[in-house]
């Protein structure tokens, strides 16, 4: 694995002497309302130097962290299938190699490809989901392979009992009917998660983190914001109780800078990610 030439800040190690490795799928081909989000990536390696490497939320330094950024996978935009099997197919070398992976999307689809490596790895692994959207619509426009329907589809993978829904406030009613018969699904914000880790304790993890679950007062950039959401204090205070957990792949997604001219969502993206590689790091720090 060479190293790529732009690098999230503090991302710069040897792949061999990496624990965490992390890439970009830049992909909207299923977007509903505002594309954009294949270039949040690229953003956030380019605007990630305007913060520091240091987090003073959890006293912790990425400079002591080991943790490779693979650069972007060129996905096909007209065929969502063989984008899904290369993002399977690339977390599954990076499972292969020991890291644990962490994938910056794009629209949030991206999740089944990556998900489908790490469960065919971890059988049993459960799933948290940051989110404002359920995400679980059986089909959309009759496409069952959508950003609106990711979750119904890692949930036709696990069956009941292992989807962990945070912060949902829009879904049609269907969706909210099935997240109360299949998934544990929280509206609103982070309420039960301090049971949900208890109870999770050595099981493996994959997270995934839709970025419109920020209020889109501070988060306009990304392609369906949904007033009503939480404040970056809530979500970063929320993101360190996650430390605790065996979280053996990851996600950021929904990043769409096209719709923020400021840079101002791109910048909290910036520091969400840093937090978070710092929260999954295994590496004693």
């Amino acid at each position: 694995m060479k190293k790529n030439i732009s690098t999230f800040i503090g991302c710069d190690n040897e792949y061999e002497e990496s624990s965490i490795a992390i890439w970009g799928a830049p992909f909207d081909a299923t977007t509903s309302f505002r594309p954009g989000t294949r270039f949040a990536s690229a953003a956030i390696r380019r605007e990630s130097y305007g913060i520091e490497t240091y987090s003073p939320y959890l006293d912790m330094d990425l400079e002591d962290a080991f943790i490779f950024d693979c650069g972007d996978l060129e996905l096909p935009f007209g065929n969502v299938k063989k984008a899904l099997k290369m993002i399977e197919d690339h977390t599954t070398h990076l499972l292969d190699d020991g890291k644990i992976p962490g994938m910056i999307g794009g629209e949030h689809l991206v999740t089944l490809g990556a998900f489908r490596a790490v469960l065919q790895k971890y059988p049993d692994t459960h799933v948290i989901q940051f989110d404002a959207h359920c995400d679980l619509r059986n089909d959309y426009l009759g496409e069952p392979l959508s950003h609106a329907t990711v979750i119904r589809r890692i949930h036709d993978l696990t069956g009941d009992g292992r989807i962990y829904q945070f912060g949902i406030r829009s879904g049609e009613r269907s969706e909210f009917q099935f997240g109360k018969q299949h998934t544990f699904l929280n509206k609103y914000d982070f309420t039960g998660l301090r049971e949900v880790i208890k109870q999770l304790d050595n099981h493996p993890v994959y997270f995934t983190l839709d970025l419109d679950v920020l209020d889109p007062s501070i988060f306009p950039g990304t392609g369906t914001p949904e007033a009503g959401g939480v404040s970056f204090n809530q979500l970063n205070g929320t993101l360190a109780l996650l430390r605790p957990l065996n979280i053996v792949g990851f996600d950021i997604n929904e990043l769409s800078p096209p719709y923020d001219q400021s840079g101002i969502s791109t910048a909290a993206a910036c520091k969400v990610l840093r937090e978070l590689l710092l929260i999954v790091n295994q590496e004693e720090i």
